[in-house]
């Protein structure tokens, strides 16, 4: 068997199988379990690539992207929060009938300290962590897989966009319709951005930063 054949191909499936049974089967992971996820597909990258293996993912040179990561991606996901508080969420309740399921995060509210928490895990699980597993890796990997013709690529975005919004059942149906569009448009911002994936982490984590104000103060 050829080396590349096990880097490219072998090693992605493996990852892609072992993923898909930490999400889905009960291993008592918690709140850790994007965290062990993130870890392994690193782990994985630099197995393929080697020294390359943080570039694989689309993060390199971050000292050349500070404007546009303390600058660029946090007013564009100021934008991205009030589609989404304002227009996606309000528009698709009205569709299903049912309002997103916050409850899990009901305890936020006028609770600095937790929230303070919440911020640090949610920068290394969801900004950090889920950026490189669903964008970083596997939208990365589908394309070196399939190509990037646009076919290919809106099978790419909506795919890994259903599995995003899956993924966060915890909100009821509307959650995971909301999540996934969202996730959709994170996608197609990566691939827009040239696979740089320092933008959509910085997106991500100012969205969710932004999230924790609002349930900071009661009003989602």
């Amino acid at each position: 068997m050829k080396t590349s054949l096990l880097k490219t191909k072998i090693v992605p499936l493996i990852s892609a199988i072992i993923i898909g049974i930490i999400f889905t089967v009960p291993l008592g992971l918690g709140n850790f379990t994007n965290i062990v996820a993130t870890l392994l597909l690193i782990l994985a990258s630099f197995i393929s690539y080697g020294s390359d293996g943080f570039k694989s993912l689309g993060i390199s040179n971050f000292k050349d992207q500070k404007r546009e990561f303390f600058v660029y991606a946090p007013i564009l996901a100021i934008i991205l929060f009030m589609f989404y508080a304002y227009a996606l969420v309000p528009g698709t309740t009205k569709l299903t009938g049912q309002p997103i399921d916050y409850s899990e995060f009901s305890s936020l509210i006028g609770n600095l300290p937790a929230c303070a928490v919440l911020l640090v895990y949610i920068w290394i699980s969801a900004a950090f962590g889920e950026e490189i597993i669903w964008r970083g890796y596997f939208m990365r990997h589908f394309v070196r897989f399939f190509g990037d013709r646009i076919p290919v690529l809106v099978v790419n975005i909506i795919l890994f966009g259903i599995v995003f919004g899956y993924l966060h059942s915890y909100q009821g149906i509307t959650g995971q319709i909301v999540t996934g569009i969202i996730g959709m448009i994170l996608a197609f911002i990566f691939y827009k951005r040239k696979y740089n994936l320092w933008f959509n982490i910085a997106i991500h984590g100012f969205f969710d930063t932004i999230a924790v104000i609002y349930m900071y103060n009661g009003w989602i």
